[in-house]
């Protein structure tokens, strides 16, 4: 059977100015640094230039050469590989199985631009979704190898900085949205983070250096999250929940899962929604603090709720009261910091409302408006957002419209594409309403609100 030649990589090596016998003098190489064993040779590389097939495997380490080679990030499908598998929509997890490999994915998605595609739509194959989540329930950590010979030495205090870094972003992210600061974040990630994990440390400090990337790199996937990039988001999620597998930070982990699981309930997957959520919670058991697990069942009851099991919900909810009253007994993490009182009953207003419980998602969105700090934004305008709907679910109008203008009074907060989403859901479910004077003032302040936003841009 005659085969169209791989012009894709026939230019590609052009541009690399790189022989046959070259590229696979360079695959095999980097085959041994990651411990195995590659037979490439020149006759190999023609047959792939002929349009020969490839195993997956090969092609990333051919990518992983070539980019080397030309210092930008090349995948397999940019060599001509597996081009005919990317117009699906279904988007693989991709869990990387070496510790080179999370590295090498974290990467290439940090030369990713995190605007949102014209599409928002992400599709995980439950196949796929399984496999990553069993293999982060039973890998054993890869560990830290310590005191290995490279050219910098890193300290505490580099991962101190780190760690005062991503506080820092995440403030402006709580403030603004997460497109102010990902591309400044991303830099800092890829200049600055990912290279100190390639040099020496002792075990104390590599395993801190790990834990504060992955703060850094979770920090990465939420802000594209709320930009609207599902497919960016989904990928640095799961390249996290790899990192934390390194040093077995099973609370982060767990972390992670539950973020997949926010993720996947916001875009309506609510079995991939209850299941994430549910491994977060078995995943941390006895690995986690009363505040980590009051967030991880609060994520159950938020998927729970979304998929209309009340009773299912009111338990996870119960369950993450019940963690949240021993909250203080435990020191928590840094990154744990932001979950407050405040902060549980805001996820669990959004249960009530889902639940479509009138009285209960009222006083729940009330109180998490009430408590909020108004340094957390974003958070502010999501709560006072569901405190309008939970309104309109009492039937009460007026107060429904008033609340949700305070919610969008700010303006910073519209920068999230998650809360313009708040917003467009309640003008669709009150433009029944479209007559009345209060809903047309509504939406002239929302139109003006978004109008100042892009001038600003």
């Amino acid at each position: 059977m005659s085969r169209e030649p791989n012009a894709h990589l026939i230019a590609v090596m052009d541009e690399a100015k790189v022989s046959n016998k070259g590229l696979a003098t360079r695959m095999r190489d980097a085959a041994q640094r990651r411990g195995t064993s590659l037979g490439t040779t020149h006759v190999s590389v023609q047959r792939w230039r002929d349009g020969v097939g490839i195993q997956p495997e090969t092609a990333a380490i051919m990518a992983d050469v070539l980019s080397a080679k030309l210092n930008r990030r090349l995948t397999p499908g940019d060599l001509g590989f597996f081009r005919q598998f990317q117009e699906s929509t279904a988007q693989p997890v991709d869990y990387p199985s070496t510790v080179p490999d999370v590295l090498s994915m974290l990467d290439g998605l940090a030369e990713e631009r995190a605007e949102a595609p014209p599409d928002g739509r992400l599709a995980v194959e439950e196949a796929d979704l399984s496999s990553a989540v069993l293999s982060w329930m039973i890998a054993r950590p890869d560990g830290i190898q310590a005191d290995k010979p490279a050219h910098q030495r890193v300290g505490m205090r580099d991962v101190r900085a780190i760690r005062d870094a991503a506080s820092m972003f995440m403030q402006l992210d709580f403030k603004y949205g997460g497109g102010h600061g990902h591309k400044a974040l991303r830099h800092y990630f890829r200049h600055e983070v990912l290279p100190l994990l390639d040099a020496s440390y002792s075990e104390r400090v590599g395993t801190a250096l790990f834990g504060a990337a992955s703060e850094v790199s979770q920090l990465l996937a939420w802000t594209a999250y709320d930009t609207g990039n599902q497919r960016l988001a989904h990928r640095y999620m799961t390249s996290t929940l790899r990192l934390s597998q390194v040093i077995d930070d099973r609370m982060f982990g767990a972390r992670i899962l539950g973020n997949l699981s926010h993720q996947a309930n916001y875009l309506g997957n609510h079995a991939q929604a209850i299941q994430l959520a549910r491994a977060a919670v078995e995943g941390a058991k006895g690995r986690a603090t009363p505040r980590a697990m009051a967030l991880n069942s609060a994520m159950e009851a938020r998927a729970l709720s979304n998929s209309g099991d009340p009773i299912g919900a009111g338990r996870a909810m119960n369950e993450a009261e019940r963690h949240f009253e021993r909250a203080d007994m435990a020191e928590d993490p840094a990154w744990l910091g932001y979950f407050d009182s405040a902060e549980l009953m805001g996820e669990l207003c959004h249960c009530f409302r889902d639940l479509r419980m009138r009285r209960e998602s009222v006083e729940a969105a009330q109180c998490a408006v009430d408590d909020t700090d108004p340094k957390y934004a974003r958070t502010l305008g999501f709560c006072r957002m569901v405190l309008a709907q939970s309104h309109l679910l009492n039937g009460d109008l007026e107060a429904a419209v008033t609340t949700a203008s305070l919610a969008v009074d700010g303006g910073d907060t519209l920068q999230s594409s998650r809360f313009q989403r708040y917003v467009t859901d309640f003008q669709t479910e009150v433009s029944t309403h479209a007559a009345n004077p209060t809903v047309a003032a509504f939406n002239d302040q929302v139109h003006d609100a978004l109008a100042r936003l892009n001038d600003d841009e």
